[in-house]
Parts: C-alpha cells; structure tokens; sequence
C-alpha cells in the first residue's frame, strides 16, 4: 500500500488543513466513505490536474464507484472522514447539489436516461437551471449521431448512443469535472474507440475526467494517469502508461 502524502510530499497529517497548498486542480486527502457500517474506501489521496484524464481501476468492489460517488457528493456514502477540494473549494463541505454548480458531473453505469423525454429534451432539462454549458448546436457537432436522433426517445437508442446522450447531458451543464462509471460496459469495439476519440476532444476542452472502467487496457489508453485501488485503498498512482509496461502490477491488482 502506498504511504499517503500531503501536497508538499510530506506524510499526510489527518488533523492538517491543506486547502492553501493543494497543488492540483482536484484533490483527496484520507477520505473515508461508508455505505451504513460497512467501511468502503479507507484512507484514499489522490490528485487530479486540470485538463488531464484518470483512469481509476481496480478490481470488482475496490470501492472505485464509492470514491466518484464521494467526489459527487451522493447521499450514500457517507463521507465520514478526508477532505476533498476543487480549485481550493471544500467539496467535502457541500451537498450533492452545491457539488453539481461547482461543476462536478457524474454519470453513472445506468445513465439514467429519463424515459418519455427525446434526446433534446433529455438535453434541455440539463440546461432548466445555471450554469449552463456546451449550447445543443455545439453537442449535436460533437456527436452528430445524437443530432439525427434528437426527436427519438432516449431510451430506445442504442447502447452507445445513450452512452453519448449521458455524457452530452453532462456537457449542457458548465461542468470542470466529468466523472464516467464503466462508459464501456456492454458496448462494441467501434463504439469504445468512438467514445475514446470523444473524450480526448472533452480532454482538449479542458475539462478533467476521471474514469472508472473494467476494461482496462482501453483506459489505460486513453488516460494520462492511473490510481489502482485494492480493498478500497490505494495501491499504485503514476501513469497510465507504467501500469501497460508493468505485468506483475497488472496481473495482481487488474487480472490482466
């Protein structure tokens, strides 16, 4: 297990308060989340930079979900101890909602597209409330696909496609950080690659991604950097690439 470090490198002190230091644009210092009594995530540090993509893995029940729901501000779990900052803001202080104008926006493995809505109405529910994002005829360039169907219903599109109407959703807000649950679960190739080139334009954007995906050699692809969990602490931060060149890291904490 990794020695956890406070933003000058020095070992983490959990009475300190690192607001005025953080070095990155996203930071976990030592957060502890529960789901009722059970102890989920323990101890977890990690940053994240402005503009780069995480990719945050680990094996099924690393308490990788729990740490993007923490980020998220979710009523479950419960964050019971750490401390979380955006740009110098306590996220650990707010609610979900406060969270959310912050600009922080989860989508989850489900994607919760809203049934009975078309894909522009999905769109414009997003923007009912500031702060607004990406306008619709600049989603609808991003994914075309979604332009050609935005008179359908969101729920009978295809598995990819709801994929990118979450992700779009995500983008009519003003968001700075985009927080992705298994975005390839259950999708083809093609559309995996689709999604990847998709996100590389959203990392160009400046806006900063955390991925949580089972498949792990495509995120390890697309990101810059990785945190491996295991047992809800972690086990491995660099880059994403030191995970591709290292076997034995690979084959204890991902089965790859």
């Amino acid at each position: 297990m990794l020695d956890q470090k406070d933003p000058q490198g020095r070992p983490f002190d959990k009475n300190a308060n690192y607001a005025a230091t953080a070095p990155a644009f996203l930071s976990l210092w030592n957060i502890e989340s529960f789901y009722g009594e059970s102890y989920i995530v323990q101890d977890v540090s990690f940053n994240v930079h402005e503009g780069e993509i995480l990719a945050l893995l680990g094996r099924n029940g690393a308490g990788k979900t729990t740490t993007l729901r923490s980020i998220a501000r979710m009523d479950s779990p419960e964050l019971r101890h750490g401390e979380i900052w955006l740009d110098h803001k306590p996220l650990h202080k707010m609610s979900s909602h406060e969270a959310s104008r912050e600009g922080i926006a989860l989508v989850p493995e489900d994607r919760r597209i809203i049934q009975g809505l078309t894909v522009e109405e999905n769109l414009k529910l997003a923007q009912i409330a500031p702060p607004i994002g990406w306008s619709l005829e600049r989603i609808y360039e991003l994914f075309p696909r979604l332009g050609e169907r935005r008179k359908q219903d969101g729920v009978t599109l295809s598995g990819g496609e709801q994929q990118m109407l979450a992700i779009a959703r995500a983008l009519a807000r003003d968001i700075k950080v985009l927080l992705l649950d298994e975005p390839y679960e259950g999708l083809a190739p093609v559309i995996v690659q689709e999604i990847a080139k998709t996100l590389n334009i959203i990392r160009d954007q400046g806006i900063t991604t955390i991925l949580v995906e089972q498949n792990a050699i495509a995120a390890l692809k697309l990101a810059d950097r990785a945190v491996i969990l295991d047992t809800g602490s972690v086990v491995f931060d660099g880059t994403a690439q030191e995970v591709l060149d290292n076997e034995e890291l690979r084959h204890e904490y991902l089965a790859i």
